[in-house]
This record gives structure tokens, C-alpha cells and sequence, in this order.
């Protein structure tokens, strides 16, 4: 891995950034957010949005990096089934499939938008519950087991650290096995190359974006990893107390760990000095999981999404067919249903 294509030396480091999506990409600006998903019959179906306004609390150093962590994991999931609809919708069309009964009763029960609210509140607090019990309470309590055969509270902490990071490592690497998840770490590889192609000044095209690596320092595969090398630091103050404050510590923890590896992550973003760059080496070689190859097609929709939030501010927001500029070709659905609704007011 040649290091000086990742920390390119006359890159100028950009605060936008993506995510992966079902056959598509996010991509965030600094004003607004596009979502591009490509279409079973190879359209691009784009949305654009404002992003959401933040409050003070995400100015502030170490509580910025809370903040971020919570609206990723919700905005992220919100995303993510938005792209799964946008899919499902497509392919009722052509393949006749339907709805099934859960979706119709939730539908049915708590209107359209109820019951979409509250997939996307289940789903986040599942992954939560999952990250907590897999990558903190499970690691803590089979260390915990070793009590016999270890009497050093630093031992105890190292084969808990080290327990938590090979879970991890493994989940990846089983995950990284299924068809539809390589594709999603396609996708990811081609946000990452188009970030590069832009912040290295080159046109936005998937031959210019295809000479970069897939490895990016400001990817949130490196935040995870950082939450876990930080949050062995931190637990070596606490000692080994009993096992269930230990759990309770742990917890209570979280929000330091993801402020911290936040700013952690940022730094290392916008520096490429040589302990920067060995910090940042176990999660690029952690991104060799996350991401794969993307084709020119793939590229294509990255670099679609890039675009359309590389635009004036006052362009207006659209949902729809796009070419690969990222410009509108069908009618702009946002901005037709809010004249609707101020045609309705003013009538009113």
C-alpha cells in the first residue's frame, strides 16, 4: 500500500462526505445532501435536500463528535431505507412483487409517514443494541471469564481490547462474504475515489476517479477503529472492578470514546505528517474490508451524487431521474408539492 496516494500531498481536504447505500451513494455537502440509487433498468434516481441545521452543541470540541456519531446513525439509516424503497419501488413495477402483510398493517395502522417513522426509531435502536451487546458488553463479560487464570487488571483490559477488535475484524470479514453487501462495498470504494478525484483539483469522470485508491483517511471505518483503540486507553484507568460495574463504566463511556476518536479522526483528516499516518494505518488496512472496486457504471453514480451538491445555494431541491451531471431530467416532484402546499394556504 503506497501510502502517498492516500495522503496526497497536494490534496485540498473537503468537508464533504458519503455513505454507501442499496446500489447507490450518499453524498453530503456542506448545505445539502444528494442520494443517488441506480435504477434496475440503469437510470439514476436522485434526491436532493437541505441538510439539517445543528445546534450549538455541534461546535463544541469532544461533544461535536456525540452529536455526529447519533445523526450519522440516524440520518444513515434513514438513507439506507430510503434507497431500499426507492429499489423496491422500481422492480413492484416490473416484477408484479407486493407489499407484504407487516408493511400493509403498519401502513394501514399508522398512516404512510407513522409507520415509516417508526422503522427508521426500530431500526436504530437495533443496530444499537447490536453494536452495544456485540463490540462492548460481549468482549467485557467473556474477559471476564479469564478470571481464574489472570490476575492483572491490565491483562484483563488487553484481552478485552484485543477480543473486541477480532469481533469486530470477523464480522467484517463474514459480512464482506454476501453478494449484496460487496456491492455495497463497491459503492463505498467509489465515494472514496470520487473524494479523491475532487480533492485533487481533476475533472469529476470514472477514468479520472479510477486511479485513486479505495482507502480514504477521513473514512468512518478509521472512526470505529479509533473507538476501540481509545476506549482500551480509557478502561486501563478504571482498573477490573466487578462485572457489573465494569458494563456500567463501559456505557457510561461511550459518549467519551466517540468524541474523542471524532476529533481523533478529524485531525487525522486534515494532517498527513508521519504519526498521523501511522495512526491511520490499521484503519486503512480495515477499509481492505469496507470497500472493493467499483466499475465505471458505480463511479458514475458517486460522481452524479458529488455534483449535485456542488451546485449555488439557491438551487432549487429535486426527486427524480437524473443524467449523469447530476442534472433533473423528470419534474422537480419537491418543488411542484411545495407550491402545492402554499397554493393551499394561500386559498385558505
Amino acid at each position: 500500500m503506497d501510502l502517498s496516494k492516500i495522503f496526497l500531498k497536494d490534496a485540498c481536504p473537503t468537508p464533504v462526505g458519503g455513505q454507501a447505500v442499496m446500489e447507490g451513494i450518499m453524498m453530503r455537502g456542506l448545505a445539502r445532501t444528494a442520494v443517488a440509487v441506480r435504477l434496475p433498468d440503469g437510470r439514476i434516481h436522485m434526491k436532493t435536500q437541505p441538510n439539517r441545521k445543528l445546534g450549538k452543541w455541534a461546535k463544541i470540541p469532544l461533544v461535536r463528535g456525540v452529536v455526529s456519531f447519533v445523526m450519522s446513525l440516524y440520518e444513515g439509516t434513514k438513507i439506507l431505507m430510503y434507497s431500499a424503497d426507492v429499489l423496491e419501488a422500481n422492480w413492484s413495477e416490473e416484477d408484479g412483487a407486493e407489499e407484504d402483510k407487516l408493511d400493509q398493517w403498519m401502513k394501514k395502522t399508522f398512516g404512510e409517514k407513522g409507520a415509516w417513522n417508526i422503522m427508521i426509531y426500530l431500526s436504530v435502536i437495533l443496530a444499537l443494541v447490536m453494536t452495544i451487546g456485540m463490540f462492548i458488553l460481549l468482549p467485557t463479560v467473556v474477559a471476564n471469564l479469564l478470571k481464574p487464570v489472570i490476575d492483572s487488571d491490565f491483562a484483563f483490559n488487553l484481552v478485552e481490547g484485543i477480543m473486541r477488535i477480532v469481533i469486530f475484524v470477523v464480522y467484517l470479514a463474514l459480512i464482506s462474504r454476501m453478494k449484496d453487501i460487496q456491492t455495497v462495498f463497491q459503492y463505498h470504494g467509489a465515494e472514496h475515489k470520487c473524494i479523491h478525484c475532487f480533492e485533487n483539483n481533476l475533472e469529476l469522470t470514472p477514468a479520472n476517479a479510477q486511479q485513486f485508491y479505495t482507502l480514504h483517511p477521513r473514512c468512518g471505518t478509521s472512526f470505529l477503529l479509533f473507538v476501540m483503540v481509545i476506549s482500551f486507553v480509557l478502561h486501563l484507568f478504571l482498573g477490573w472492578p466487578n462485572l457489573a460495574l465494569r458494563i456500567i463504566s463501559r456505557l457510561l463511556l461511550v459518549p467519551v470514546v466517540a468524541g474523542l476518536s471524532y476529533e481523533l479522526l478529524k485531525w487525522a483528516g486534515r494532517s498527513d505528517n508521519w504519526l498521523v499516518k501511522i495512526l491511520s494505518l490499521p484503519g486503512l488496512y480495515l477499509q481492505k474490508l469496507t470497500t472493493n472496486e467499483p466499475s465505471d457504471e458505480q463511479l458514475e453514480v458517486a460522481i452524479a451524487a458529488m455534483k449535485a451538491v456542488m451546485v449555488p445555494e439557491d438551487t432549487p431541491y429535486f426527486e427524480g431521474i437524473c443524467d449523469l451531471d447530476g442534472n433533473f431530467l423528470e419534474e422537480n416532484l419537491i418543488e411542484r408539492k411545495s407550491k402545492e402546499e402554499d397554493n393551499d394556504t394561500t386559498e385558505a
